[in-house]
């Protein structure tokens, strides 16, 4: 079947900078649609993207078999809008015609190699999603929401101990008013920067900053939490046994102050999870961690958790911290995993650690005792301080 849907990418030199299978496609086209700016840009008529954007889906609905060009910008393919029409139509139903990416754009100016570069965007979502990307000589390209996004990034960096970074801001790339502003985050003060801006990081840590490495096994001083932790040496080997990995999703059950689902996230790229809590007091918290530590992407849900992760995506690991004794959380959790999902639960107390036993009887996989020591002060001297021994359950379903 022929492509139906046609998106096109286009830039600030507008319809001039197209080829000519773009222009032939718009000049076709029997239904536009873009966003107001795209139109300016071609010199066209068409729909304006309704609010919420699936108002127009639904009238694009109605179009399958018509000529219709969507109007994007850039790589409709990068964070854009591509991905999501490919998955709602089908491949052999849309083509697509990019230009070059802001990405593309912005690696050539600072000549960066983009294989080398984080790709980001925190268009529309929060400015605290780089947090967890500031690591000494990361660089960074960033689509950004407005023309106070970068001033935002400058505090967000700075109060990081990462001041010395250095931030350049280009505005209206490709369009006779392209500009760009350069500075350290520390001593950022331009403020007459244009909406349509896309920002590149340097990531240059001051002196004496602790570096928050991606790797799990952050150090518990860094969580705020009210005594529920899991403790730095466990929750590493928690997190090596749950195997994250990318585009996956997880339920943290019991979450505590958040600690595994967090450094879940912060892993790997494009994770989901779940903090499934049911005391009320920790639900703060743990927001307080995700947006300290970088993902305020993460889903918090309160209450029960057998009543709580009914209807929620199915997950490709669970880790349950809480709740080992009550009644079916964990044959809820198993039934629910999807094949070739991983279920760990951690136990502490004699209780918790028979039930997990029974799960070893029935569904195999590997039954661990943790024990951690760290040395602490003794008079003049130190002494092995013991952790509470950790049982820990993991099972890999078929």
């Amino acid at each position: 079947m022929t492509s139906w849907l046609t998106i096109i990418g286009i830039g600030q030199n507008g319809f001039l900078g197209l080829g000519s299978d773009a222009k032939d496609a718009i000049n076709e086209a029997k239904h536009l649609f873009g966003g107001k700016r795209h139109f300016e840009l071609v010199g066209k008529k068409g729909n304006v993207w309704e609010s919420p954007i699936e108002q127009s889906f639904k009238e694009i609905d109605k179009l399958k078999g018509e000529r219709v060009v969507i109007l994007a910008s850039g790589d409709p393919m990068w964070f854009g809008i591509g991905a999501s029409l490919c998955k709602r139509y089908g491949t052999e139903d849309v083509k697509v015609i990019p230009t070059p990416s802001a990405f593309s754009l912005v690696a050539s100016k600072m000549l960066w190699s983009l294989s080398d570069t984080e790709c980001l965007t925190v268009h529309g979502l929060e400015n605290e999603r780089i947090i967890s990307f500031l690591l000494p000589g990361n660089k960074l390209i960033i689509l950004t929401t407005d023309e106070k996004t970068p001033q935002r990034f400058a505090e967000i960096i700075s109060e990081l101990g990462f001041g010395e970074s250095i931030i350049t801001v280009f505005s209206d790339m490709g369009s006779a008013s392209e500009s760009r502003v350069e500075s350290s985050a520390s001593k950022w003060n331009n403020l007459n920067i244009s909406n349509l801006n896309t920002v590149a990081i340097e990531c240059l840590p001051d002196k004496g900053t602790v570096i928050k490495s991606r790797t799990p096994g952050l150090p518990d001083a860094v969580f705020q939490h009210d005594g529920q932790i899991t403790k730095r040496e466990v929750r590493a080997i928690t997190l090596s046994a749950l195997c994250p990995l990318p585009n996956q999703t997880l339920w943290d059950i019991g979450a505590g102050c958040g600690s595994i689902c967090i450094e879940w996230l912060r892993s790997q790229s494009n994770m989901r999870a779940y903090a499934v809590e049911r005391n009320i007091d920790r639900l703060s918290i743990i927001n307080s961690n995700a947006l300290a530590l970088g993902v305020p992407e993460l889903n918090v849900v309160f209450g029960d958790a057998l009543k709580e992760i009914i209807g929620l995506p199915s997950p490709d690991a669970v880790f349950i911290g809480g709740g080992i004794t009550s009644g079916g959380v964990i044959e809820y959790c198993w039934q629910n995993l999807k094949p070739g999902g991983r279920l760990v639960a951690n136990a502490v107390t004699i209780e918790g650690e028979q039930r997990l036993i029974d799960m070893h009887d029935k569904l195999g996989g590997e039954l661990v005792k943790i024990d951690i020591s760290r040395a602490e002060p003794l008079g003049q001297f130190r002494n092995w301080e013991p952790l509470k021994p950790v049982t820990q359950f993991k099972a890999l379903k078929p």
